[in-house]
């Protein structure tokens, strides 16, 4: 089953929820600031983005927020500490396809090539 990674109250994410209810996708949606992802899924998920730069939203307030120390991450371990700490960097919605390929963001057309929709 596709998982949805987001947050509640993030609009894109409700939108995309809502695409995926319109054409009977089932889903499961997770939270991830109420459920915190371990360690390896937000490496796989590095992996899948290209990196971490990939991974997060550096256009986000909460990126903005961030003292210039914490906008340079070293090291995986690094990067996973700041996301554990502030899981709404991460660009979403985070799509979880049955075979485990992950997809970022939503569009219309996006989730049409994605999901195989005309």
């Amino acid at each position: 089953m596709t998982t949805l990674y987001g947050l509640d109250n993030c609009d894109t994410c409700k939108k995309a929820r809502n695409w995926l209810a319109r054409f009977g996708i089932e889903h499961v949606f997770v939270d991830y600031r109420d459920q915190r992802q371990p360690p390896e899924t937000l490496l796989a998920w590095k992996a899948a983005a290209g990196g971490w730069e990939a991974l997060i939203n550096k256009s986000s307030t909460t990126w903005r927020q961030l003292p210039p120390t914490r906008k340079a991450p070293g090291s995986d371990a690094e990067w996973k500490l700041l996301l554990k700490e502030y899981p709404q960097l991460i660009r979403r919605p985070v799509v979880v396809l049955d075979d485990g390929s992950m997809s970022q963001g939503f569009s219309d057309n996006g989730f049409k090539k994605l999901f195989g929709v005309p």
